[in-house]
Parts: structure tokens; sequence; C-alpha cells
């Protein structure tokens, strides 16, 4: 167990292709559901849990998202700017890294929330998060109980938390939910160029030191227009 990390690094650079025409003029956090924009609706959850200092890396649309987060009065916001290259998921975190420190961190995706919102899940994955066992802890959504993810899961979960790829299976139960802590020593000296989180993942999962925290609540997952739509219904039809 960790005190609720106080920074986060939300993945802001991604290009949103599966979201286009939306994204053709905007970036895909600056969409709206239910009339809020997806990263708003992740920065108020970190702000309920007790994050106050927030890196955001930027890329597609940058300046537009650069202005949005100004408005923000209730965080320390830096930007981690990838205007030239976008980096991708290890990429982004290498380049990040001076600016994270060396307590664990949220890393958050800005696509992907739950019902009902609030900060409950991200303060139990960090009473889940052991310094001693842990290198990277998983926030994981029933693909049972979940909108807008039509995969077949990522995951097999151990009796004692440790993850499993889902492999040559024809299904896995656990989809990554889109926000992890992690310890930031796991990129230095990582190069900044493109490469995916799942270089460092590949290095862990054989260890044993990557665990997953199932979600008790349902999981929208916002990738492409439809899942854009669906996910205003529910939220509508719920009140959120």
């Amino acid at each position: 167990m960790i005190a609720t990390p106080h920074t986060a690094m939300v993945l802001a650079a991604g290009l949103g292709t599966r979201m286009r025409p939306l994204t053709d003029a905007t970036a895909k956090p600056l969409l709206e559901v239910a009339g809020r924009s997806m990263i708003d609706r992740l920065l108020d959850n970190l702000v309920l849990a007790g994050v106050q200092r927030v890196v955001v890396n930027v890329h597609w649309c940058a300046d537009l998202v650069e202005a949005h987060l100004q408005d923000r009065q209730d965080l320390q916001i830096i930007i981690s700017d990838e205007r030239e290259q976008v980096l991708e998921t290890g990429g982004g975190l290498a380049k990040a890294r001076p600016l994270l420190g060396d307590d664990p961190i949220f890393v958050v995706n800005t696509d992907a929330f739950w019902e009902p919102t609030g900060p409950g899940p991200l303060k139990e994955l960090a009473d889940s998060f052991d310094l001693e066992l842990m290198d990277e802890l998983f926030l994981l959504a029933d693909i049972k109980r979940c909108l807008g993810f039509p995969g077949a899961g990522d995951f097999f979960r151990g009796e004692d938390g440790t993850l499993k790829r889902r492999g040559d299976a024809t299904s896995a139960p656990w989809a990554y939910a889109g926000i992890r802590i992690l310890k930031p020593s796991l990129y230095d000296g990582a190069p900044i160029e493109p490469f995916s989180a799942n270089r460092v993942w590949n290095e862990l999962l054989p260890k044993g030191r990557m665990f997953g925290h199932p979600l008790e609540r349902f999981w929208l997952h916002v990738g492409d227009p439809d899942a854009l739509k669906d996910a205003e219904f529910w939220l509508r039809c719920h009140g959120a």
C-alpha cells in the first residue's frame, strides 16, 4: 500500500485515427462525452483522488490541448512536448521521465472511464500497490461489464493478482482499463524514440512484477465514433 500518488502522466499525444473524422481538426482527449471533454472527466477524478500535478504529453493539435488545459486551476499541469515526433506509449514516458519524480505515479489514457464516476478506483489502486512486490499495477475491467470494447480481453489474473497475457487463448476475462500505477524508474535510461510500453511489460511479466486490480464498476471505452455515441447515451440515461 502507498499513499495515493500526487503525480500522474496523462497520455494525450495520440493521433486519434480511429476517431476520425471527429479528430480531423481536434485532439481526441478534447472530444466531449455528455457535455464534458474526456480529458476533463479524467482530470476531475484525479483531483478528487488527491493528485496535485499532471504531466500531459501532446502531439496532434497540441496547441488546442495546451490552450484547453490553461483553464484548469486545480492542478499543476506540465506539458511534455512531442510535437516533432509522436513517441508512443513507451517513448512518451521515456521523454517525460525527468518530470515524473521517483515515487509511484498514475499513468492514464483519456478514452476510458467508469460509471458511477468518482475517485474510488484510483484510491483502491493505490491501496493495492505493494512497493516490494510490484513494478506496475493495472486497473482491470471485466469484459462482461463494459461498453465500447470489442476485443477478446488482454489478461488472465492469478489468485495473487499477477498477470498473464491472453496469448493463443480465444479470450481472456480482463481488459486493461486505461489506468495503472508504475515506478518511473522503469524508464531510467530508456531511449527517447517511438516504442510501445509493451517493451517494458514483456520484461516484467515473466518476472511476476506486473499485477492487476479489478475495477468493480461498469467500464466505458471510447475508442471510435460509434463508441462515443454509445457512451453519450449511457451517461445521459444514468444522469452522469
